[in-house]
């Protein structure tokens, strides 16, 4: 048979989308964007409510990649997938690359997204335009067993004072896209997914993953 005909895209595909693959993530605005992001993948995308899994794993690494680490390993080493962790911040220059590794904790712990933009926005009040920021994303790919790769991305823009647009959270409303004139939280879903920190870092990976899931197709009986 030839290997690249019709006949062997039928026998191994199946094989591929019985693969599941975890993403670590319980925050419901990423759940949504990873649906959206890994939609094209060849693989079942289960997130841990699915798996019943309730892990509680520390976030206070100085840096985005050992804390995407630390989730991607727990969660693979308790599901026994490949698995899907990120870590991501806003990092600000008037700031000195504040909030960064503590942007969901900015506020402090507990504090919802309004009290987060409300207490960035507090902090910027006296600082001059235009106000540069990036959002960083890091992803860490786990292998059962133990095996991990990485992947950056990030979306360049400044901070706004008022609040635009509906379609993001965190602090999408504030965060306005370089060379787009829009915030995340006003461009349309399929253009944030283009875009995004998280979507540039899911775009490095990407070429990881399918050979990821190539091998854990492949040893499968």
């Amino acid at each position: 048979m030839d290997p690249d005909g019709p006949g062997e895209f039928r026998v191994l595909m199946p094989k591929r989308l019985q693969t599941r693959l975890l993403v670590a993530s319980t925050n419901p605005g990423k759940m949504q964007e990873y649906r959206a992001l890994l939609a094209p993948l060849p693989a079942r995308l289960v997130f841990p409510a699915d798996l019943g899994l309730h892990l509680t794993v520390s976030e206070d690494a100085p840096t985005y990649r050992e804390n995407a680490q630390a989730k991607a390993l727990a969660y693979s080493a308790a599901s026994g997938l490949l698995t899907l962790a990120d870590d991501s911040g806003l990092e600000v220059d008037a700031l000195g690359g504040e909030p960064g590794v503590r942007s969901s904790r900015y506020a402090g712990e507990g504090a919802d997204d309004a009290r987060r933009r409300a207490y960035l926005r507090e902090r910027l009040s006296r600082t001059a335009l235009p106000r540069p920021a990036r959002f960083r994303c890091w992803v860490a790919l786990s292998r059962p067993g133990g095996s991990i790769q990485y992947a950056e991305g990030v979306c360049e823009g400044e901070i706004l004072l008022e609040e635009r647009g509906a379609n993001g959270f965190g602090y999408d409303p504030l965060f306005r896209v370089r060379g787009r004139g829009l915030t995340l939280a006003e461009l349309a879903p399929q253009e944030k997914n283009r875009l995004s920190h998280r979507a540039r870092a899911v775009q490095a990976i990407w070429p990881r993953l399918l050979a990821s899931l190539d091998a854990l197709g492949a040893a499968k009986p």
